[in-house]
């Protein structure tokens, strides 16, 4: 298993910009494919990126692309989250989740996680 913290949320005005952060504990975190999800007040958490373990695979979901940069530093156990251009309707709270796999690869579905942080809440104002 590992621990998953995110950090680096807050209000941004639209058009700015946010990273956050995905700090990991326990080992092997190379081994983890790294999601980030989103749920905003009254509405399902939705798939926003993923990256795989080696941060050669990345996939987005089609509102962000272009806008959002996921990566990561597996010598720091980070996966990243750049923001840009950010909208209002990119408000909601966003996770982090991981989840072991034995190909380079990566997963989009929130159930093929098993391990997830506790969120960090996002805000753009109009």
């Amino acid at each position: 298993q590992v621990q998953l913290v995110e950090s680096g949320g807050g209000l941004v005005q639209a058009g700015g910009s946010l990273r956050l952060s995905c700090a990991a504990s326990g080992r092997s975190f190379g081994r983890y494919a790294v999601g980030w999800f989103r749920q905003a007040p009254g509405k399902e958490r939705e798939f926003v990126a993923t990256i795989s373990r080696s941060g050669g695979s990345t996939y987005y979901e089609d509102s962000v692309k272009g806008r959002f940069t996921i990566s990561r530093d597996n010598a720091k156990n980070t996966v990243y989250l750049q923001m840009n251009s950010l909208k209002p309707e990119d408000t909601a709270v966003y996770y982090c989740a991981a989840v072991v796999l034995y190909s380079d690869g990566v997963r989009v579905k929130s159930h093929e996680y098993d391990n997830w942080g506790r969120g960090t809440q996002v805000t753009v104002s109009s």
